[in-house]
């Protein structure tokens, strides 16, 4: 039987991810049929430019898609925007969609992504609040900041920085609201995280750490924002930048396995991306995989990975042999600094924070060792073309000399 004769590959998730694993499908020589179901309806589009390049007035949203409909078209990828499945029948191998219709599939990919997490504070739907997740959230972000508004961030995380950073650099007051310590306590500790906080304090962001919002004022808009205590901010707009959830609820009511809140969170599969249900996979945002070379499960949000495990999904879909080992890895870029970061600390795992350079020259390392002085992740700041020596320290599992690893005079790939 040809590829042409049997059922189609169906990708639920017009994704980073899900267009990936269509590409890849057609690379590795699929001829059927390929349906991607999306929910919003603009073509396919990676994330990275949303925070970046379009929220500094530098790019239009349009630089963030992956390809045009020409190329869907070339490819013979059908294309279903505008869509949301409502249901998986895993017995009768069919998604049914919102308007009621249903394709059947062969081979089904869930890579639904993740949304934002949002405040459930009074005033958090007042115009003027914003999230940024999609392209139009972006665009709406940019056409705000051309005002110069008194700009409230909550949440000093990854997307908070960068938005705060976009906004002074538009010529906006920034203030970042944050109940932890410090910025990125989470990711990357106290001590790292302290860094990249009194790296914005130099370019004007303040900060107020250990508070929380209890909610938003303004009645037709907002005007500031209250924190725990009652004192009030003022603001002409308000970025909420607190996390996501991945999607998960389509797979866990069509019985595929969820991971539950003590294990964490995403759709279970195996190194090879597969679900607990057979010819469904899971790749993205919402895929909690085993890691062969981690010996654990992980779920990464990053851009990489959404790339990365659309490959592995389409090449195991195809019965290739596949065992998703990629390192996780992302990217920042904030005012004059650029950094790579690539690995994983378990939360809760006890580490020392090893640093190689000075921060004040505004170009150094950090790594995360554990107590066998493994490293488990690495990152650095303003120190091109090191990420892939960074990775082979991760992925060699060999024990370092922390003084080595400090010590600028050895090289990197000798530590």
């Amino acid at each position: 039987m040809s590829d042409a004769d049997q059922q189609p590959i169906v990708i639920v998730g017009a994704s980073l991810a899900g267009a990936t694993a269509a590409e890849e499908l057609r690379n590795d020589g699929w001829t059927g049929g390929i349906v991607l179901i999306g929910s919003e309806t603009r073509l396919p589009y990676e994330r990275p430019p949303l925070s970046k390049g379009v929220l500094l007035g530098k790019d239009e949203t349009e630089v963030a898609q992956l390809h045009d409909q020409q190329w869907y078209d070339d490819n013979k990828i059908e294309l279903r925007l505008g869509k949301t499945v409502t249901s998986i029948d895993v017995a009768g191998h069919t998604v049914t969609l919102d308007d009621g219709s249903q394709v059947s599939y062969g081979k089904l990919l869930i890579a639904t992504g993740s949304r934002v997490r949002r405040l459930d504070v009074p005033g958090g739907d007042l115009p003027g609040v914003h999230y940024l997740r999609t392209a139009e959230e972006s665009q709406a972000l940019d056409d705000a900041y051309v005002a110069k508004p008194r700009v409230v961030v909550v949440g000093a995380g990854w997307i908070g920085l960068e938005t705060a950073s976009a906004a002074r650099e538009r010529g906006s007051e920034v203030t970042v609201v944050e109940p932890q310590s410090t910025a990125l306590a989470s990711v990357l500790g106290e001590e790292v995280g302290e860094l990249f906080a009194e790296f914005h304090r130099q370019h004007g962001v303040r900060f107020r750490f250990g508070t929380g919002v209890e909610g938003f004022e303004g009645t037709d808009k907002v005007t500031g924002v209250r924190l725990s205590g009652g004192e009030v901010i003022p603001a002409d707009l308000v970025i909420v930048g607190v996390g996501v959830q991945p999607n998960t609820e389509l797979a866990a009511e069509a019985g595929i396995e969820v991971a539950t809140r003590e294990n964490g969170s995403g759709i279970v599969t195996g190194s090879d991306l597969k679900t607990s249900v057979a010819d469904v996979y899971a790749a993205g945002d919402v895929a909690r995989w085993d890691h062969p070379l981690f010996g654990r499960s992980v779920r990464v949000e990053h851009w990489q990975n959404a790339k990365d495990s659309g490959v592995a999904a389409a090449k195991a879909m195809l019965g290739q042999d596949v065992a998703h080992d990629a390192i996780p890895y992302f990217f920042t870029d904030q005012f004059d600094l650029g950094m790579e970061y690539a690995g994983e600390v378990p939360r809760g795992t006890s580490y020392q924070v090893v640093l190689r350079g000075d921060p004040k020259s505004g170009a150094y390392f950090a790594f995360w060792l554990d107590d066998d002085r493994h490293v488990l992740a690495g990152m650095h700041v303003n120190n091109w073309d090191t990420i892939d020596t960074i990775q082979d320290l991760i992925r060699s599992g060999k024990q370092v000399d922390p003084a080595r690893l400090a010590d600028t005079s050895v090289e990197l790939a000798d530590v």
